[in-house]
């Protein structure tokens, strides 16, 4: 397969990883797919335009180039359920509104997806581990932000409105709780937004299977509301005017999670 990661690294002990910014699609899984999943609607739109400024702070950077429909990187290879109730797996049947996502009898075959386990979720899987890896070695510690994003409103997977900044520690399992609340304390300082930690996302595999604190790996995941940044449906325009305060945010908590590694570490 051609090239499946957009991998650059970085010098300080911060690794972002963006699993479902990809839009690539194999033959197999365009030729498959309903109509209404052709526009690729759960797609992380925009995330490494919108985290563009991470160069400027130093940290690596890792981004998938296939889409989640051929093979979800944030889900374990066996494909056990992350959450209770609706979700989707490694090699998603639905869209994220219950709708089936392939055409009767037109998904990929076992084989097909094989590959696509070996060819996509594996190089994803050992640049995240060699990464995360290399900044121990060199720091003494490594600090994991996995970035995604998802339309405000999805009744099929939440009650609701989805608040902004959605935190996700694996309940605290993750990363140190300190840097949790860290984190927690610069969204709440920015008031026209929403924020929450381990509501409905908690992190997903990437999250909970790399974030280790006791081996001084710590890992957060961010799912931001796209209504902070976006047009939520298609064409799903980048909106400067909502991306640009939003990035301030953003920075800041990628400076206050780099902020609380060096003090805890000093």
């Amino acid at each position: 397969m051609d090239k499946v990661l957009n991998f650059k690294q970085g010098r300080v002990p911060l690794l972002i990883s963006m699993p479902h910014a990809g839009t690539r699609l194999t033959p197999a899984v365009a030729a498959g797919l309903v109509p209404q999943a052709q526009s690729l609607p759960d797609t992380d739109w925009h995330i490494p335009r919108l985290y563009q400024f991470a160069q400027e702070l130093g940290a690596s950077t890792l981004a998938a180039e296939y889409s989640r429909f051929v093979i979800d990187l944030n889900r374990p290879s066996d494909d056990k359920p992350l959450y209770v109730g609706a979700t989707t797996g490694l090699y998603p049947a639905t869209l994220f509104d219950g709708e089936p996502l392939f055409v009767e009898g037109q998904a990929p075959s076992s084989e097909e997806r094989e590959q696509y386990l070996h060819e996509v979720w594996g190089p994803y899987h050992r640049t995240l581990q060699e990464e995360l890896a290399r900044l121990k070695a060199e720091f003494g510690y490594a600090l994991l932000f996995d970035a995604h994003s998802i339309r405000s409103l999805i009744p099929h997977l939440f009650e609701g409105k989805l608040p902004d900044f959605n935190l996700g520690t694996f309940n605290g399992a993750s990363c140190d709780p300190q840097l949790a609340s860290r984190l927690e304390e610069i969204c709440a300082g920015h008031g026209g937004y929403t924020h929450v930690l381990n509501g409905r996302f908690k992190g997903g595999h990437i999250t909970r299977h790399y974030g280790n604190p006791a081996e001084h790996i710590h890992a957060v995941q961010l799912e931001l509301a796209q209504s902070a940044y976006m047009e939520e449906f298609e064409p799903f325009r980048y909106r400067e005017d909502l991306a640009a305060p939003t990035q301030v945010v953003l920075k800041e908590l990628l400076q206050g999670l780099l902020a609380w590694g060096q003090e805890r570490y000093a």
